[in-house]
């Protein structure tokens, strides 16, 4: 009798494939690393576990940028261990140094397996294999998609972040990320298209541009003249901006641009804006306007030129939104300083502003510049800052009060009938307010999360508008 295996024998059951629990902190460029290392555990038959408890390793991706968010990486870091006991940690963070002079993640946890610095995918990977190495399976191995419509993503179905460079040439006193993520390495523009193209054929209607400096793109490679679809684009700002619209046209889809210096070179983007190639919507990192903080920052640009700039934008694009962010109470900042910023803030009508009280961050040339201010004068400033900035966001959204708006539908029970939440160029997610959509006009009118829906502006609510759709 024969001893191989009928076709009809029962075959050998799988081995349980091995379960990956997986918590990602941090900005949307750590989320886009996230993804990747998700993409590839998936490709090689790993699954993710939603509680630690039920993973056989924990992999913690760390934001090491300001004192709460290393708190709170290093408190995941603690609860991941102390409920599973086998964690990676991946992230800035990972590339931080301690009191001791050593890596601060193993000075404060020395029980971790494995740390790594941000964008690490392949240490990542190495380190699973080596700590959970698992059986190779030639019938449910996947090879994905490199471009992430076959991998995994954190965000809706709906939208995606496209990082296209990693690191940054500035050395902003107050800033730490160069040396976690070292110097500026533009995606090549080939590459980039080609990812966005596969998100939108996967359905993303809104695409994220972000990086640690995107109007800098190319710079590295003296925006050298790369190659998609068979013709050449140069490795810069405004080619891959113009390409990525007419991209996002094809598919009826929206491209986004985050963390924009106000370079001279961003000039040339606004006319795209004003065509309706890119939605008009700038998120510009000021942090603030007086020439000499700006100094003491070491920040690319400064006060004046940056009104002018803006000024200048809104000309060419009247439609233009502009979200920024700020610092108070920087060291050395004088009342006269402060004040300073926030007549800039009414001159230059930011529609959306956050702020944050400075914070000495380990490692940041900040921390010796003298004149530190105390703790609560930092506060009182940032609180006086926020009125001001709502002041102004809330003026600016008053004017869209019966205008009719393009909203793209984030949550709509029961298909909007009781109606839903979206949002219009002028908000990105997460980080600026909402549309708040009443039940649509017509019986028939449905709402569809992922979808697009026209709607006119009822009345303005805090951050957020409330619209009627039709």
């Amino acid at each position: 009798m024969s001893d191989t295996l009928s076709p009809i024998s029962p075959a050998v059951p799988a081995a349980k494939a091995p379960q990956v629990g997986f918590v990602s902190l941090g900005c949307p460029k750590a989320l886009t690393d996230s993804e990747l290392i998700l993409t590839r555990l998936s490709a090689e038959g790993y699954q993710t576990s939603k509680t630690f408890q039920g993973a056989d390793i924990v992999i913690v991706n760390t934001c090491g940028f300001i004192d709460e968010a290393v708190q709170e990486s290093l408190d995941t870091i603690g609860e991941a261990l102390a409920e599973n006991g086998r964690v990676i940690v991946t992230g800035c963070l990972g590339a931080k140094t301690g009191k001791d002079g050593g890596n601060m993640v193993r000075e404060m946890h020395p029980r971790v397996l494995a740390v790594t610095g941000p964008h690490a995918t392949q240490e990542v990977m190495d380190a699973i294999h080596l700590h959970l190495p698992k059986p190779h399976d030639p019938f449910t191995d996947l090879v994905p998609n490199p471009f992430g419509v076959a991998g995994i993503k954190l965000t809706p179905r709906h939208y995606a972040y496209l990082k296209i460079s990693e690191g940054c040439n500035h050395r902003c006193t107050f800033c730490i990320i160069p040396s976690m993520r070292g110097d500026l390495v533009s995606r090549p523009i080939g590459d980039v298209l080609t990812e966005a193209r596969a998100l939108f054929e996967g359905g993303v209607k809104e695409l994220l541009v972000i990086s640690q400096d995107t109007s800098a793109y190319g710079v590295d490679v003296k925006y050298r003249t790369g190659f998609w679809d068979g013709k050449p684009v140069k490795t810069r700002m405004q080619e891959l901006v113009q390409t990525l619209g007419e991209i996002a046209q094809g598919y009826g889809a929206w491209v986004r641009l985050h963390y924009v210096y106000p370079y001279p070179s961003v000039d040339a983007v606004l006319p795209l804006m004003a065509s309706g190639l890119v939605l008009p919507y700038l998120d510009v990192p000021l942090q603030h306007s007086h020439p000499d903080v700006l100094r003491r920052m070491k920040r690319p640009a400064s006060g004046e030129k940056n009104l002018e700039r803006i000024q200048q934008w809104r000309e060419v694009c009247p439609e233009l939104v502009v979200r920024s962010t700020f610092i108070a109470g920087f060291p050395g900042e004088t009342e006269e300083e402060f004040q300073h910023l926030l007549d800039f803030l009414e001159e230059a009508q930011i529609d959306r502003a956050g702020c944050f009280a400075y914070s000495p961050v380990d490692g940041a040339a900040a921390n010796a510049l003298p004149g530190m201010l105390a703790p609560e004068l930092r506060e009182e400033r940032r609180g006086r800052f926020m009125e001001v900035a709502e002041r102004v966001s809330a003026a600016r959204l008053q004017r869209r009060v019966g205008a009719t708006m393009q909203i793209l539908v984030d949550s709509a029970p029961g298909m909007g009938k009781k109606g839903g939440i979206g949002r219009s160029y002028a908000d990105a997610p997460e980080i600026d307010g909402v549309v708040r959509l009443l039940p649509p006009e017509k019986i028939s009118k449905t709402l569809k999360v992922g979808e697009f829906t026209k709607a006119r502006i009822v009345r303005a609510e805090g951050h957020d508008l409330v619209a009627q759709p039709f």
